[in-house]
């Protein structure tokens, strides 16, 4: 009984201390403690509460870890729709909308109004249900009317609070949302092609993820925007998001009470720049009537209320004059031109530098050196010369002229047929598509050498210390400590990882050769139908266009490529490394269900990651393919699966949900 007892008063010790380091962390931006030191906490907590389960609470902070498995979403109704707010991009139809909210409450006697201004956030609106202070239920907008019931994905959130001090039914909304450092590494944890466009796409997929721990994992959170419920319902908007504030909930903390049209226009001014410099996206402002006891009063459209409106900022633009063009090299010896323009400040960071893809783009715009051009920058995408401002063309202008000869190595340049973009054709000695290759051979889906950056590739080059990546496994650390800013430490660091480098399998060997028209998924049919490099080489052209998504342009590029004399001898470098030229037999077949079936993976998977699934499917007898065909075998549809899913039931393959797929194995 004591020990219960002790166990209680602990367990209570520790929900107080960690919910009151979640609200520093997540809400006030001033941590006390570590990671490590939180997640110490966290851990003791959750192993007193399996010694004695009956101290679990549903508002204890353990239920942020996840672990709840959903097979469908239920379906509920929202108490009061929830209506999307009317956009607009225009300043003047902000103030059409403000002089009309005032005609119409001048029509109620009320002089003047005032409206409460807000950071628009870029995610996924949500509404949570509290009972007598407990989190009963948290819901997605659906169609506005119904949404599906995500309550064990919403507790996973840490800006969430599971418990408020509030009696009875309360209903908060708000919005969903991913910072841009969480995105970042989100997105740096998955593989090149699973990637998310935005931070909003990946909020959205994650919040109808149906294993919890796996939203845990994604690092989201949580701003309020909303409060229904409250005893006063006479009681202003903004005074609401002030209370939302005193229950623990974060606001943004960025909101404004504006008196007139003049305080909302210096509000969207100001923002206009300064939401660059905030940690996550924002794409406008929200324009609120800050007198709640009119809303109703004001009605509302089919979909948007009319005391409401948000105005989305346009794509930033500026103008700026095109300084020069200069041409860089790719690792495949591809010539790409880069547009050097006069800084200009654009979406919060300074622009100097706009591809322009090719010589084909410089002419549909019609582009010359001295132009006055625009270009342009959407949320978090690179700039780009979108026109020029012909009318104000200078007499200076001079035509961009293509180089004849390769800027790095001068050798002549080439064009392949039915391509649009120039190569250099000295792939061996071009120290660009050498640093290139070096880089690409690096890269996390390659060989997985973090040691090896930008900056030692090029010294390595510059110096000749290093002509191939068959060089990179010769170095020694007295080599690399009296390089610029290595010293002992990093060169110890860098040996140590190209010896682990040596274990990486046959597979992802083919892929960082950086063969043209080699990719990952090319990748694993070659180390399929020819599983050592000895056997590779030797393939003849028309053996390898039989092998199931090679093709006859794949076939004569891997072909041209063993053929040289310089890839022979690399070949040797490398076996004498002892990289992997075999591929491995570690992996027994398990049965053959899925023999004679090419799969395709498409959309986001809840229970694997695309390499883990694909292996279950080798394993199995199977081939995974990347291209979609009317000879696909088996599509497996994940969530967000897009253009593939849509060619699949065209061609009539066969379509399995994630479930299907793993009773199949």
């Amino acid at each position: 009984m004591t020990d219960i007892i002790h166990a209680a008063e602990r367990a209570a010790q520790l929900r107080h201390e960690i919910e009151r380091h979640n609200h520093l962390y997540y809400i006030e931006a001033k941590p006390e403690l570590s990671d490590v030191e939180f997640d110490r906490l966290l851990e003791q907590l959750i192993v007193l509460e399996r010694q004695f389960p009956d101290l679990l609470t549903p508002d204890s902070p353990s239920q942020r870890v996840g672990g709840t498995i959903t097979k469908e979403f239920q379906s509920v109704s929202h108490r009061e729709p929830m209506l999307s707010l009317s956009n607009t991009y225009s300043l003047a139809e902000v103030a059409e909308f403000y002089n009309r909210v005032k005609k119409l409450l001048a029509l109620e006697g009320v002089d003047g109004q005032e409206m409460v201004a807000e950071l628009k956030f870029d995610g996924v609106a949500i509404s949570l249900l509290y009972r007598d202070g407990l989190l009963v239920r948290g819901a997605t907008r659906g169609d506005g009317v119904q949404g599906d019931d995500i309550t064990a994905n919403i507790k996973t959130i840490p800006t969430v609070p599971l418990k408020i001090d509030f009696p009875g039914d309360v209903e908060v909304r708000g919005e969903v949302f991913m910072r841009k450092e969480d995105f970042e590494q989100l997105n740096e944890s998955r593989p090149e092609e699973d990637r998310f466009a935005n931070p909003r796409n990946a909020t959205a997929g994650a919040l109808k993820l149906q294993d919890s721990a796996e939203v845990a994992r994604r690092n989201m959170s949580f701003v309020a925007y909303y409060l229904k419920g409250i005893r006063d319902e006479s009681t202003p908007h903004f005074r609401r998001l002030k209370l939302l504030e005193e229950l623990g909930f974060s606001t943004g903390n960025h909101y404004l009470l504006c008196h007139d049209l003049q305080g909302i226009s210096d509000y969207i001014a100001y923002w206009s720049e300064e939401r660059w410099n905030l940690p996550y996206e924002t794409d406008g402002v929200v324009l609120k009537l800050d007198a709640v006891t009119f809303w109703d009063k004001l009605g509302a459209t089919a979909k948007s209320p009319r005391w409401a409106i948000a105005y989305k900022y346009p794509a930033q633009q500026a103008r700026t004059v095109l300084n020069a063009v200069v041409f860089q090299v790719g690792r495949l010896g591809s010539i790409t031109p880069v547009a050097e323009l006069e800084p200009v400040l654009l979406a919060g960071s300074t622009v100097s530098r706009s591809t322009l893809h090719n010589f084909d783009e410089i002419e549909r715009l019609g582009i010359m050196i001295h132009d006055r051009v625009i270009i342009e920058k959407s949320g978090e995408v690179i700039p780009k010369v979108i026109s020029v401002v012909v009318e104000e063309r200078p007499l200076d202008v001079q035509p961009i002229v293509l180089p004849l000869n390769c800027p790095e190595c001068a050798a002549p340049l080439a064009k392949l047929e039915g391509e649009v973009s120039y190569y250099c054709p000295n792939e061996e000695a071009c120290p660009a598509q050498i640093r290139g290759r070096l880089l690409h051979f690096a890269s996390r889906n390659a060989m997985d050498i973090k040691s090896l950056g930008k900056a030692l590739v090029d010294q390595l080059v510059t110096i000749k210390l290093v002509m191939d990546v068959g060089d990179l496994y010769l170095l020694q650390e007295p080599q690399l400590e009296n390089l610029e800013r290595m010293g002992r430490k990093s060169a110890r660091n860098l040996v140590r990882a190209l010896d682990e480098s040596r274990a990486k399998s046959y597979e992802r060997l083919l892929y960082a050769l950086g063969i043209r028209h080699v990719g990952l998924a090319t990748a694993r049919e070659l180390a399929q139908a020819y599983p050592s490099l000895a056997l590779l080489t030797v393939a003849r052209e028309e053996e390898l266009a039989t092998v199931p998504d090679i093709g006859s342009v794949v076939a004569r590029s891997i072909c041209d490529y063993f053929a040289r004399p310089s890839s022979q001898h690399l070949l040797e470098k490398l076996r004498d490394a002892g990289l992997q030229l075999i591929a491995s037999d570690a992996t027994p077949q398990v049965n053959r269900n899925f023999e004679g079936l090419t799969v395709l993976f498409t959309g986001s998977l809840d229970r694997y990651t695309r390499q883990q699934a694909s292996a279950l499917v080798v394993e199995r007898g199977g081939r995974v393919v990347e291209s979609i065909s009317k000879k696909s075998g088996l599509v497996v549809a994940g969530h967000e699966a897009g253009s593939k899913l849509d060619k699949a039931l065209k061609f009539g393959v066969r379509v399995v949900s994630e479930a299907e797929f793993e009773g199949m194995l």
